[in-house]
């Protein structure tokens, strides 16, 4: 099978994570950064044929998000975001970790938001360090793993850059 020009077809412009809800969010903020981007362009141009023409590209970046939003609102009740509830001790608790001055918004204020000041470093009730508590036969597991694919620190193998460099030929010693 072949497209219009003869190419043998490969579907490799489809550009999918495979979550249609996650692909509906990048393109809906990908449409937006275009629509920024022609805005700057058209600010930064005399020429109003040019003007013109980055307008109607603008306008069809918010046609083409208008459209992606409106998609992704139709197949929600199909394709929740996600399945799992988060941990409720920290889904509607803020931490300030970002010093002075303090903002304050709808995104860290209001009846579901508990605000914390001045958080401890270890939010989660740690001692701030990674660490993981295993039975024995996950500990056996992860140790079977972890020596199976254990690298090999002293590999050095030749590698295509270094023949597209030259120097493994020595043409540039």
């Amino acid at each position: 099978m072949t497209n219009s020009a003869g190419v043998p077809f490969t579907a490799a412009y489809i550009d999918t994570i495979g979550e249609p809800t996650a692909d509906f969010r990048s393109n809906i903020a990908a449409e937006s950064r275009a629509k920024i981007v022609y805005e700057r362009l058209m600010n930064v141009t005399d020429d109003p044929g040019v003007k013109e023409a980055l307008g109607f590209l603008m306008t069809r970046e918010i046609a083409h998000q208008l459209s992606f939003e409106k998609a992704l609102h139709a197949i929600q009740p199909n394709f929740p975001q996600g399945k799992l509830p988060g941990m409720p001790e920290f889904t509607n608790k803020y931490f300030n970790m970002s010093g002075e001055p303090n903002v304050r918004g709808p995104w860290n204020q209001g009846g579901v938001w508990e605000y914390v000041e001045s958080p401890q470093p270890a939010v989660d009730g740690g001692d701030g360090t990674a660490s993981v508590t295993l039975d024995a036969k996950d500990a056996e597991v992860l140790e079977m793993m972890k020596e199976r694919t254990q690298s090999d620190p002293t590999a050095n193998p030749i590698t295509g850059a270094d023949l597209g460099s030259g120097f493994v030929q020595g043409k540039n010693v």
